[in-house]
């Protein structure tokens, strides 16, 4: 089976997905049935505990979707544990400058290239079951990870922050975006700095994605050229539902 990097390779389809915040199995199952591509498991904004996101993680990977992880923040101190618990790859928020990713990278590789700790017993390791050499070669190649990049300067400095090793998909976030920069999301100077960040990646060969609320933005960030696109979230999605359906009912 192709790994979730692999699926975003230059030239493939868009990927949609969505974030997850409701703690709950019958909601992920939903999303599978309505053919999302994968989900993100939100630590960083929404009260996932690690067990809870460890469970999810199954339970989406389960019922067929590439799962996701956005950490808590881009410490580092889950990181291990949620790769050991056999995330298709992580989302680390809020990283500003080279430095930050170096120290993230860190963190989320074996050596030579990083300090991630062997834990070859946990699911990651087929809880034993899977050879050293195997469970390394797949944490430092297989593994999606991510930088958002949130920050204007942070987006302007994309080319070295992408270059760090070990780093291998980037991500945007237009809200953070315009509070960086106190300007609307749509605002040219806003949508220039997306679009270089997109011009880097598509040099590197990288993918790169964003968060849209609705269809019709979502189809607008795929014929812009992002690789992955997380459609609002399972919460905002369940009370859209309920919210027309009653004011249907109400007039």
């Amino acid at each position: 089976m192709t790994n979730f990097l692999q699926q975003l390779a230059p030239g493939d389809k868009c990927k949609f997905g969505t974030w997850v915040k409701l703690p709950t199995f019958e909601t992920l199952e939903m999303l599978a049935i309505s053919d999302f591509d994968f989900v993100v498991i939100d630590m960083e904004h929404a009260p996932h505990t690690l067990e809870t996101t460890y469970r999810l993680i199954v339970a989406a990977q389960g019922f067929g979707l590439r799962a996701l992880v956005r950490l808590p923040d881009s410490g580092g101190a889950l990181v291990q544990r949620i790769l050991d618990s056999g995330a298709d790859g992580v989302l680390v928020p809020r990283v500003r400058n080279v430095d930050e990713a170096r120290a993230v990278a860190d963190g989320l590789c074996f050596s030579p290239g990083g300090s991630r700790g062997l834990g070859i017993t946990s699911r990651a390791g087929h809880w034993g079951l899977k050879s050293t050499p195997e469970y390394v070669l797949e944490g430092n190649r297989d593994v999606f990870r991510a930088v958002q990049l949130e920050d204007a300067s942070a987006l302007r400095d994309a080319a070295e922050i992408l270059a760090v090793e070990g780093i291998n998909a980037a991500f945007v976030g237009p809200g953070d975006l315009a509070l960086s920069t106190g300007k609307p999301a749509t605002h040219p100077e806003n949508a220039a700095l997306i679009d270089g960040l997109l011009a880097t990646c598509r040099d590197r060969g990288m993918p790169c994605g964003t968060a849209v609320g609705d269809a019709a933005a979502a189809r607008e960030a795929r014929e812009r050229g992002f690789s992955y696109v997380m459609v609002s979230n399972d919460c905002t999605l369940f009370g859209k539902a309920a919210q027309a359906l009653m004011r249907g009912i109400r007039g």
